[in-house]
């Protein structure tokens, strides 16, 4: 059976009996862990067994970047720096700036395996501009684009070797941004000119990458009615065109506040603008039943753009653990 062209959260640190009947029945291409579905290592081993007990290809999701973006924290797992700490040092020692990066990454990445999560919303790639909203900030590079796309790349080859798939966010760029998309909907003025030469670089930089989230923002110059998330004017001029991404496309959660209207609604319109997959996080069933009714099953260009970025799981290249995680202490320096 063909995957569903869903990601789903769950309401908590095991699976009801209506959501395990939910999940059984629509089969979504994979589900996404919040704290609120993290406490010890093996609760979360079980949860992840649970979820794909019905679904073994299902891919898990978490959003664990380090510095304040992280669903799982000590004791039981380690901080991990700000994506801004590498961009200091690497302002200093470019070489120093991408192992830390990669090192970063690959320890995330293994982290996640020992748990059974495969795909983590990580690198962040957004180039923050002067004023903006700090809900971007020090999960940011770096306000330099060629920064940005060194230090993702290094990244993103950082959890490819340890096997978790990275997703590239929050594309075509959330740094301009004068609101926190979670609560409300950003507006960007500025011209098209301007985004493409600062905004879409990082991102067309490493259009490679096998999947990206979305952003809940509306570009002016581009579409003043609709978010990127909901435009097909954004998503195909912009982020297929422009930007040249090819891979699996997500949405940012269709649960935030920067969106309106019923989840039918964005469910339909996020479809319909190109992205592949909707991803819902609260766990609310309700929402997600209405979203379920109007996702089909994965096909056509979404069918082999998650099957490309499927391809590139790997088994987990060798690391010796304890040395690579005093080597990014020696790099980065103590976690406050």
């Amino acid at each position: 059976m063909i995957a569903s062209a869903a990601i789903y959260g769950c309401e908590g640190p095991e699976l009801t009996l209506e959501e395990r009947k939910f999940f059984r029945e629509t089969r979504p291409f994979g589900f996404i862990l919040f704290a609120r579905n993290c406490d010890t290592p093996e609760q979360i081993r079980r949860l992840v067994q649970s979820l794909r007990a019905d679904n073994p290809a299902a891919l898990i999701f978490i959003d664990q970047e380090g510095g304040r973006v992280a669903r799982l924290k000590p004791p039981h797992w380690p901080a991990r720096p700000p994506a801004k700490r590498f961009g200091d040092l690497y302002a200093v020692d470019q070489d120093r700036g991408r192992e830390t990066a990669y090192l970063c990454a690959r320890l995330i990445a293994h982290d996640l395996n020992q748990l059974g999560i495969n795909a983590d919303c990580a690198p962040v790639l957004d180039v923050p501009a002067p004023g903006a909203h700090d809900i971007i900030g020090d999960r940011a590079y770096s306000t330099d684009p060629g920064t940005v796309i060194a230090l993702g790349r290094a990244a993103i080859d950082g959890f490819l070797d340890g096997g978790v798939l990275p997703v590239i966010k929050h594309i075509p760029g959330h740094g301009r941004a004068m609101a926190d998309s979670h609560l409300e909907l950003p507006r960007v003025a500025t011209g098209v000119e301007e985004l493409s030469g600062r905004d879409f670089v990082t991102f067309r930089g490493l259009n490679h990458a096998a999947m990206a989230m979305t952003a809940h923002v509306v570009y002016e110059a581009v579409d003043a009615k609709r978010p990127a998330t909901l435009s097909p004017r954004v998503v195909r001029q912009i982020i297929r065109g422009e930007i040249g991404f090819d891979g699996l496309l997500m949405t940012d959660d269709l649960s935030m506040g920067a969106l309106t209207g019923s989840f039918t609604a964005r469910t339909k319109s996020a479809l319909l603008a190109g992205c592949d997959i909707v991803l819902h996080c609260n766990g609310r069933l309700d929402e997600m039943r209405e979203i379920a009714g109007e996702v089909p099953p994965l096909s056509g260009h979404a069918l082999r753009r998650a099957e490309a970025a499927l391809s590139h799981l790997r088994a987990p290249a060798p690391l010796d653990i304890p040395r690579a995680e005093a080597r990014l202490m020696e790099l980065a320096g103590p976690i406050a």
